[in-house]
């Protein structure tokens, strides 16, 4: 397999940088303004994205948008990692998170914490050095060659026989999403399914304790608030292959539960990452704007909490009365081809 360094925009000096310490082996050959006609199938890729003063990169939506009239799928049985940079200390992740969200529906997949993002300030790099004794300079660029090492070791390969446990908080009878899952799970013959329903539940949500308190529990799979996060979901976390997500659109947004849950992860995620687990998820929404709570989860869970991001994750779909996703043309079919998906 091939490895590449795509960067569409000249690079400023703090990306100049960046890039070094990340191909510091010489392991990816660049690519600046000659990529144009490049197989994007079959590569891991690593994107070097320069966001300037103006927070957008003209270059990299030109890309896209021309991998995205290529026929079939433009990044099978590719992965990715990204190095971005802005003048200010707005854009990365948002731009980051659109550029992951772009190419994993094209089939390409992401290593747990896939990014590494400079901010004008570096002030997100702040607690590595309080932590670890280190610049905020010298935490970026040792950040890059972490990811680059991940990158070049990811192991995109499929469990045979999956443990999925499926989080919702949905209502059974009435929830397009929970429906289409349905459809999804009769066809996951291979695998070992646990649901856990937590629409009933009242989970605390995360209340920012510090950073001993939160490892401290962590230590002992356990969090301050209690809870089903610690009764249940933790250990089914720990547990689990595959983690599945069933997200109904609520204005633009996930779940007051999903997201609580989320957010509650952070304990145990001190003592476990969670670079062996893959994420899933199905989302419906009754009019528009599945991307958005598509990107909250790549932003939650596979940016921030290291879950592997596999080829096509998310099984997006329209419809707003109950019912009204059964009737949506070829559902079965797409249903199957996502389970496949999970499976194969």
């Amino acid at each position: 397999m091939e490895n590449i360094l795509i960067c569409p925009e000249k690079p400023g000096e703090v990306l100049k940088e960046m890039i070094s310490s990340a191909n510091i082996g010489g392991f990816f050959k660049e690519y600046y303004d000659n990529y144009q006609n490049l197989d994007f199938n079959n590569k891991r890729i690593l994107f070097a994205v320069e966001l300037g003063d103006s927070g957008t990169n003209i270059n990299l939506y030109k890309l896209i948008n021309k991998l995205r009239t290529r026929k079939g799928k433009s990044m099978s049985n590719s992965s990715a990692g990204i190095l971005i940079h802005c003048n200010s200390d707005l854009y990365t992740r948002s731009e980051a998170r659109n550029l992951i969200f772009n190419c994993n529906t094209m089939g390409c997949s992401f290593p747990g914490k896939p990014l590494v993002e400079a901010t004008g300030s570096l002030k997100n790099f702040i607690n590595y050095e309080k932590y670890f004794n280190m610049t905020l300079k010298e935490a970026c660029l040792n950040s890059c060659i972490e990811l680059s090492e991940r990158l070049l070791s990811f192991d995109k390969c499929k469990i045979k026989n999956p443990k999925i446990l499926v989080l919702h908080s949905s209502n059974s009878e009435t929830s397009n999403t929970y429906m289409l899952w349905k459809l999804v799970e009769n066809n996951l013959k291979n695998a070992e399914v646990k649901e856990i329903h937590i629409g009933q539940e009242q989970i605390i949500d995360c209340k920012g304790c510090s950073f001993k308190t939160c490892t401290h529990f962590g230590l002992q799979n356990n969090c301050y608030y209690g809870g089903i996060m610690v009764e249940e979901i933790y250990p089914s976390i720990i547990e689990t292959d595959y983690l599945l997500l069933l997200c109904p659109n609520y204005n633009d947004s996930i779940t007051a539960n999903i997201s609580a849950a989320i957010n509650r992860l952070t304990a145990l995620y001190r003592k476990t990452p969670f670079y062996d687990k893959s994420l899933y998820s199905i989302i419906v929404s009754g009019h528009s704007g599945s991307d958005i709570l598509a990107k909250q989860l790549i932003s939650g869970l596979n940016i921030n909490k290291t879950f592997k991001l596999p080829g096509e994750f998310a099984l997006m779909e329209t419809a707003n009365y109950p019912k009204d996703v059964l009737k949506v043309d070829k559902i079965e079919k797409k249903a199957k081809i996502f389970a496949e998906n999970i499976l194969l």
